[in-house]
């Protein structure tokens, strides 16, 4: 069987993380998140992997060139985005019988792709006490139909990856454009269902949806709590390590840091002195956490600074930022309801308390910056001393 991964998205909802890369390769847990699902095809005894590129690409192809734990890998590029239904008939240039269709900006646990292996033609479903924002599948076993976003809906829901014959291309090629000028991948198994047996495969198992930059830090939350630890670097004196902290090789924990896990540090950083980690953070590789900084609840990518007297909460921070000394980030509202953000030119409810800023790579900020709750940052962004900023910070912005 051929696994075929649908990658070629914008991902223009996570902006500003896809200014600078492909959705695919933003970072989960200090690892690329199709790279999870790599790892969890090799484990399922899957050989030959092709993966279906558009926007930057290239890094992908340049990544993983054309193997993978033993697994073979070639590319298909897409011209034009047209639609999931039409990202899936690229696979039709493969003369297997049977392909796992996988889309590339999932977080799930390997098992979901065995339960899944042992069947002609299925779809796995995920239980979701609100469904409303998903493809609701509609059946017991056997799937009737997949009924796309019913309001206050709860049940089993797509979860992006399925197991079918070739058959389905000919479906695919019968689809009518849909409202918004799309094929869609649900039409062409709305059309399959009426004639042929699709299994709905019941899966209980972590299974996130990386829609938006702050879903990066639910998927972060369920990872480490549960990683298996290792602590490859140096720990000084006075230094307190708390629960569950993994350290990469070449890191060196300062004096007085104390670090409350589970947290992930990557390899070759600078923590300290004096440093304080909370839970559910992720730190990247060759980063360096100063003198009287905090960072809770986060992700700092690789190469980033957070270098004194910084506080970082609930946020997403690039790859190659720096924030100025005293640069502090709100994540809280006053009246503590729910942080509300623009994407797309919509406001849309993140359904979170706490979140902080989520900024695009090589952002610099001056000394003292003040960082307003659900702020978003585009990359290559330069903000001023003393600066007060909230909302949207386009790309390559200058701020004074």
């Amino acid at each position: 069987m051929r696994a075929f991964i649908l990658a070629a998205g914008e991902g223009t909802r996570m902006w500003p993380l896809t200014d600078t890369r492909p959705k695919p390769l933003i970072p989960l847990a200090n690892k690329p998140i199709i790279e999870h699902i790599l790892d969890a095809l090799v484990e399922a005894g899957i050989e030959k992997i092709s993966i279906l590129i558009g926007y930057e690409g290239r890094q992908i192809a340049e990544r993983y060139g054309y193997s993978y734990k033993g697994a073979k890998i070639d590319y298909v590029y897409q011209n034009e985005r047209r639609g999931t239904g039409d990202a899936v008939l690229y696979a039709s240039k493969y003369n297997d019988e049977k392909f796992l269709i996988l889309n590339g900006d999932l977080y799930f646990e390997k098992s979901a792709i065995s339960d899944i292996l042992g069947h002609d033609n299925a779809v796995l479903g995920v239980y979701k006490d609100n469904a409303e924002s998903y493809g609701l599948l509609i059946g017991d076993e056997n799937l009737e139909e997949i009924r796309e976003k019913v309001p206050s809906s709860s049940g089993l829901v797509n979860a992006g990856v399925y197991v079918f014959h070739r058959e389905i291309f000919e479906y695919i090629k019968r689809v009518e454009l849909s409202p918004r000028g799309e094929i869609e991948f649900t039409d062409a198994i709305n059309m399959f269902v009426k004639e042929h047996d699709v299994k709905i495969v019941k899966y209980n198992g972590l299974w996130l949806d990386i829609g938006y930059p702050w879903h990066l830090l639910d998927a972060t939350k369920a990872y480490l709590e549960k990683m298996k630890c290792e602590i490859g670097g140096e720990v000084e004196e006075n230094v307190v390590l708390k629960g569950k902290v993994c350290i990469g090789e070449g890191t060196k924990i300062m004096s007085g840091t104390y670090i409350e896990g589970p947290v992930l540090i990557g390899k070759n950083c600078k923590i300290g002195p004096n440093a304080y980690i909370r839970p559910y953070t992720v730190i990247g590789d060759d980063c360096h956490i100063g003198n009287s900084s905090e960072v809770k609840a986060s992700i700092i990518m690789n190469g980033s600074k957070v270098p004194h007297f910084n506080y970082v909460g609930d946020s997403v921070i690039g790859e190659n930022c720096n924030l100025g000394a005293g640069t502090k980030v709100a994540n809280l509202r006053l009246d503590e309801k729910n942080i509300r953000v623009v994407v797309k030119d919509k406001i849309v409810d993140t359904g979170r308390r706490k979140l902080g800023v989520i900024m695009g790579d090589y952002v610099h900020t001056g000394i003292n910056v003040s960082i307003d709750v659900g702020t978003m940052i585009g990359s290559y962004a330069a903000i001023a001393p003393g600066a007060k900023i909230k909302g949207i910070v386009s790309t390559r912005s200058r701020v004074f």
